[in-house]
């Protein structure tokens, strides 16, 4: 079993945007594609608290497969909700910055408020672009990479960026050495 931990947040989080976007019935569906205790787990896990990131996969897992073929960027709007919802009401503080570029580079990784493996930092920061590198985090994935695409976004377009688009440019899944994120943004 892999080692590797989420807060709950994230399993509320994806449960909420599932329950807002595409109802409850498909929720419903969703959580039956599991095994009672994944269910069991993912269904009461506290705010803060922490679960199996194998727990957590198999829901996105299970996700993609409800809702892959219909809504193939499912994945990328469930990382901005939960950043736009449940994020802000957690980490308002990191989020709510004078810029962008301030959000990018501030001491406190928000990552690791979510994951507490893995570094996430800026190693390009200029006006209007970031490239953020996650190194250290041995589980990544396609719908990990996806989630975390959206919640930069959003978090960027909270600190103050208009226009934001993030890309996932490098990917440890894909044979890179780390994963990579450019985010663009124009200034307010």
């Amino acid at each position: 079993m892999n080692r590797t931990l989420a807060r709950g947040s994230t399993a509320q989080a994806t449960l909420d945007y599932i329950r807002s976007a595409h109802g409850e019935e498909a929720a419903r569906a969703i959580l039956a594609r599991l095994g009672s205790a994944e269910r069991k787990q993912l269904e009461t896990a506290g705010t803060t608290g922490y679960i199996s990131y194998d727990r957590l996969t198999a829901l996105w897992k299970a996700a993609d497969a409800h809702l892959g073929e219909s809504h193939p960027e499912w994945v990328e709007d469930a990382g901005a909700f939960a950043i736009e919802s449940l994020g802000q009401r957690l980490y308002g503080g990191l989020l709510h910055k004078a810029s962008p570029i301030e959000f990018v580079t501030q001491s406190v990784s928000l990552f690791n408020l979510y994951y507490p493996q893995g570094t996430m930092e800026a190693v390009e920061v200029e006006k209007g672009r970031a490239v953020l590198r996650l190194t250290d985090f041995h589980a990544p994935g396609r719908l990990f990479c996806g989630r975390q695409t959206g919640g930069l976004r959003e978090a960027t377009r909270i600190a103050g960026g208009r226009d934001v688009r993030a890309r996932h440019v490098r990917c440890v899944s894909e044979g890179d050495a780390f994963c990579e994120w450019e985010v663009r943004w124009a200034s307010a």
